[in-house]
């Protein structure tokens, strides 16, 4: 097993579509031991249900990564359970959905913050204050988009909180470096996902994809997870500050 003996958490773990649990439940087969976390109790108790039908032993914790006395709290209850962490999947991303509409230069002030915080700035705070747990080394790994280099319809202000996510992982690698903790991020290509259904023309997107890619085909689910057991496995021991792209080669086309 890739992962037996470590033990990690999960953030953004929405429902059995997101790509945060088809990360948990590859990591949790690998042998990890897992605590996912769920920002407030309106979707506690399915985060506890989708926790408990992982094939290996998994908890689940609040954490709201907005609020930094939440997010000390969430990481002193992770140490009661988890006195070493040895890896983080950070899935979370937001955006208002009216931001998503219309042009980018209509975006609010407040839209711009809400994103950014949640999008990217969360990765650090995360960072942070489970960086302390993870004292043999470990992988931090988030998820990006290639709407963070490139334009992409309706994603606006999504874009520039994704490019800082990305920046944020070169940084964040650099500071952790020499603890041996590592930090990469997975541009994953479009995926039919709650999220993803907040995006307009978003079914046309996939379509488009599928017939422009390399493989003909568009990425999954299961294609992020297996690739994120590879960056938290000790199989990418000398990768760090880096994007991989697991989106069927889109990000190679020029047409």
């Amino acid at each position: 097993m890739l992962l037996a003996g470590k033990t990690g958490v999960v953030l953004g773990v929405a429902n059995k579509r997101s790509i945060a649990y088809a990360c948990a439940a590859a990591a949790s087969r690998e042998g990890a031991k897992l605590i996912l976390t769920y920002q407030n109790d309106r979707v506690a108790a399915g985060v506890r249900a989708l926790s408990e039908g992982l094939p290996g032993e998994a908890l689940a914790i609040e954490c709201d990564v907005s609020n930094d006395e939440g997010l000390a709290a969430t990481a002193a209850a992770i140490g009661e359970h988890m006195p070493q962490v040895d890896f983080v999947i950070h899935s979370v991303a937001f955006a208002k959905r009216d931001e998503l509409e219309g042009r980018f230069i209509d975006t609010s002030r407040e839209g711009w913050r809400t994103a950014l915080d949640i999008s990217a700035y969360s990765l650090a705070a995360v960072t942070r204050n489970l960086a302390p747990l993870m004292t043999s080394g470990g992988s931090i790994v988030t998820m990006s988009y290639l709407g963070g280099e490139r334009v992409m319809p309706h994603y606006n202000v999504m874009g520039p909180a994704k490019a800082a996510l990305e920046s944020s992982v070169r940084y964040l690698a650099a500071d952790l470096g020499p603890e041996g903790v590592r930090v990469n991020a997975i541009s994953a290509g479009p995926i039919r996902t709650l999220a993803a259904s907040g995006i307009s023309g978003f079914a046309q997107m996939l379509d488009m994809a599928a017939e422009r890619t390399p493989l003909r085909r568009n990425a999954t689910q299961k294609d992020v997870a297996d690739a994120t057991l590879f960056l938290l496995s000790d199989m990418s021991r000398a990768v760090t500050g880096t994007t991989l792209y697991v989106d069927c080669g889109f990000h190679i086309m020029a047409v």
